[in-house]
């Protein structure tokens, strides 16, 4: 791919959004990357715990007027993600570094790719280097975790059906749900204001208890207090509590329903879908929710449901090895 150098002043702060309810769609790259001011303010605080304006050593080591060049290097495969960054770290830094990226967010790549060079001042890109490196790395291995997901899944139905969940970092959750796109997956809400969602601790807290009877009084509640274009989401754990959920919504309110199975075994699901499949349209989404590893997600996927929700993709993702290496000059 032709070198590129990113804008910092760019600005495109609204994922793209698909037809599915509640969510938003895979990316096509760096297009979709979440800029704006919580973005600035991540990239500021990260600098500020690194204490990068007071660098010690680089107020010593290298000279004051120095300038290198530097590669950003992955080293094993997987899916980038975060190269943006890079230009934005150093839009924060007082010394000009020129920032070339060699791919775009979104691509596999194998190890020892250079995905980027950097030129400019030594002491900005040594005050840098952990903080870019940082979110290169956490970003990139979100990115090829959720790849795996997505992989494992076609290879049976479900594909691009991968969703996330909100068990991301406090103050990364843009960040890392665009990385789930990169990788192929899909967003679940983005905030508690996106959608509604009923869990166990909602009808615990409500009515003291769960069950097909808590289910359907909450159910009932949600769908009268909400404005009818709001998605509203449910767990469900058993086949009694789908029953409940079926028999609580009019055939003109089921569509807006997305019915999280959580915790069923695979004969469960696929009786599910059945049901479900059989009801006249719009019908409710289905989605399979709960210990959903890489190691289930094929078998799962192949029951035919049409989502499937892993807060692996976030909370468990391995980072995606990478280093910076100023190049030796003669």
């Amino acid at each position: 791919m032709a070198a590129s150098r990113y804008d910092a002043t760019m600005h495109n702060p609204s994922p793209r959004t698909d037809d599915d309810r509640g969510s938003s769609g895979p990316a096509a790259g760096q297009d979709d990357f979440p800029y704006g001011a919580a973005t600035d303010a991540l990239i500021a605080c990260a600098l500020a715990e690194d204490h990068a304006a007071e660098d010690v050593t680089a107020a010593v080591l290298p000279p004051r007027d120095h300038d290198v060049t530097a590669e950003v290097r992955v080293k094993a495969a997987g899916v980038l993600c975060g190269l943006p960054l890079v230009a934005l770290v150093f839009a924060q830094l007082p010394a000009a570094v020129h920032c070339e990226a060699f791919a775009d967010d979104g691509d596999s790549v194998g190890a020892g790719f250079v995905a980027a060079r950097l030129h400019g001042s030594a002491r900005a890109i040594l005050r840098a280097e952990r903080t870019i490196l940082n979110l290169l790395q956490r970003l990139s291995g979100i990115a090829t975790t959720t790849a795996a997901f997505v992989e494992a899944a076609m290879a049976t139905h479900a594909g691009e059906s991968i969703y996330d969940t909100r068990k991301t970092t406090p103050g990364w959750r843009a960040l890392e749900k665009y990385a789930v796109r990169c990788g192929g997956g899909r967003n679940h809400r983005m905030h508690l204001a996106d959608a509604a969602m009923i869990k166990e601790n909602h009808l615990v807290a409500a009515y003291g208890a769960t069950g097909p009877e808590a289910t359907s009084k909450g159910l009932r509640a949600l769908l009268e207090a909400l404005p009818a274009d709001v998605t509203v989401y449910i767990e469900v754990e058993s086949a009694e509590e789908l029953d409940a959920v079926l028999t609580t919504a009019s055939p003109e309110e089921a569509g807006r329903l997305v019915i999280m199975l959580d915790d069923f075994e695979l004969g469960a699901i696929r009786a599910a879908g059945k049901r479900v499949a059989a009801l006249p349209a719009p019908r409710p989404a289905l989605e399979v929710t709960g210990g959903v590893t890489l190691a289930t997600v094929a078998s799962i996927a192949a029951t035919g449901v049409g989502r499937i929700s892993s807060g692996a993709l976030t909370h468990s993702a391995r980072a995606l090895d990478i280093s910076l290496k100023i190049l030796r000059t003669s």
